[in-house]
């Protein structure tokens, strides 16, 4: 569990939702970097990775990773993802994505961070989303550090 005092605003942590294509990988493929991350978060927090899998690689880049893989449908993915965060406890998720099919996860979740990496972002996500971040890493090492969340959420 990661806990996050803001002024105001107590934020509990128990698990992350990360949307795959887009968010951790790009053209299917993990990008640099993040394999360290999410071992690190999954010391202390489920981590969970949610995808429509667009190039059949999910399940092979996650293989020795410490995280729950899984598949959401390709044409409800949005509706899908919220659902699960919705069952998992919203309340206490955080959430990073950067796809349409990501908004309505963002919103919901008690922290939603966008990721504008190099598949872009959609705007209707970027709307949802408590933060952005330019890279992935950064979003990674955002909820690994939180005073980075206390300096950022401060009213």
């Amino acid at each position: 569990m990661l806990i996050y005092e803001v002024p105001g605003r107590r934020i509990e942590i128990h698990q992350v939702v990360l949307d795959f294509n887009g968010t951790i990988a790009c053209d299917g493929q993990l990008l640099p970097g993040v394999a360290g991350r999410l071992q690190s978060l999954a010391e202390r927090l489920k981590v969970y990775i949610l995808t429509a899998d667009t190039f059949g690689t999910a399940a092979a880049a996650c293989r020795n990773l410490p995280v729950v893989l899984t598949k959401v449908d390709s044409q409800a993915g949005g509706p899908d993802k919220e659902r699960i965060i919705t069952e998992l406890g919203a309340e206490h998720t955080a959430a990073i994505g950067n796809g349409v099919n990501d908004a309505q996860m963002l919103g919901r979740a008690a922290l939603g961070l966008l990721v504008l990496g190099p598949e872009g972002a959609a705007f209707q996500a970027m709307q949802q989303a408590d933060m952005v971040f330019t890279d992935i890493l950064d979003a990674l090492d955002f909820l690994l550090k939180p005073q980075r969340v206390v300096a950022t959420l401060r009213p």
